[in-house]
């Protein structure tokens, strides 16, 4: 029910709030706060005191603000995700093992790739993915691969919303039939110039993608032939995890 002049909910102005911490403004004062959600000062302030007195925000010393503790206890215990993650945890260090790069596990979430995990090791290059992090899909190899393995309705509302030419639509359609029938998704460049990204779907009951598992490395370093088999293995390993037989698992894995 609607309880303020301009119709939102109170849980409409709590998301708000919480939703205005992310990667590049993890702390901020109430006062910016309020201007970042666009609510008024006091009822900032408010709603601000009520989440501290809960744990989901918390005060730092110089008098900012911060998400709380309380908010990463709820979502690690039962989260969907964290089952996902804990499957593929073994399957991504193998991978890390051996590209020594970064190997990162995706899902999609609202039209965009959210991360929730990610291996790295040290002097790799850079990577503009972060866990709890999102990449919109068209610059992202696993957003790319999980769209191409999606259900077609799902497929049509994305490029509904984002205002295309039918020129690009039919290319974004070609490319994502091109990763259907290999299996895998390579972007080199699509994020940082020096980079490529390579990832395959982890398929769920049905044949569509559920997440993806992939790797960032070195543009001229990716050794394709050998990184995707990889890859496809341990997503095949975590599509078992999830429950999934091998036959219902998508054309690549059945083998």
């Amino acid at each position: 029910m609607a309880n303020s002049p301009t119709g939102e909910s109170m849980t409409d102005r709590i998301v708000r709030i919480i939703g205005a911490f992310d990667g590049t403004r993890p702390s901020m004062s109430v006062a910016t706060l309020a201007r970042r959600t666009g609510l008024p000062l006091s009822t900032t302030h408010r709603i601000v005191n009520d989440l501290m007195g809960h744990g989901f925000l918390q005060k730092e010393s110089g008098g900012s603000v911060r998400l709380g503790l309380r908010l990463w206890e709820l979502a690690n215990r039962s989260s969907a995700a964290l089952g996902l993650k804990q499957i593929a945890m073994p399957f991504m260090e193998d991978i890390q093992a051996v590209v020594r790069q970064h190997t990162q596990l995706s899902i999609l979430s609202q039209d965009e790739v959210l991360f929730i995990e990610r291996l790295s090791s040290h002097g790799s290059v850079l990577n503009h993915a972060q866990v709890a992090g999102r990449l919109p899909v068209h610059v992202s190899s696993s957003g790319m691969v999980m769209m191409a393995h999606a259900p077609r309705h799902q497929q049509e509302a994305y490029l509904s919303k984002r205002n295309l030419e039918p020129d690009e639509v039919r290319g974004l359609r070609a490319t994502w039939a091109q990763m259907r029938l290999q299996g895998s998704a390579s972007l080199p460049g699509a994020v940082v110039p020096e980079t490529t990204g390579i990832a395959v779907p982890v398929f769920g009951a049905g044949g569509t993608a559920v997440a993806a598992i992939g790797v960032v490395v070195p543009t001229g370093e990716e050794n394709i032939s050998a990184t995707v088999p990889a890859l496809m293995t341990a997503a095949r390993g975590i599509s078992r995890g999830l429950g999934v037989r091998a036959d219902a698992a998508g054309p690549h894995y059945g083998r």
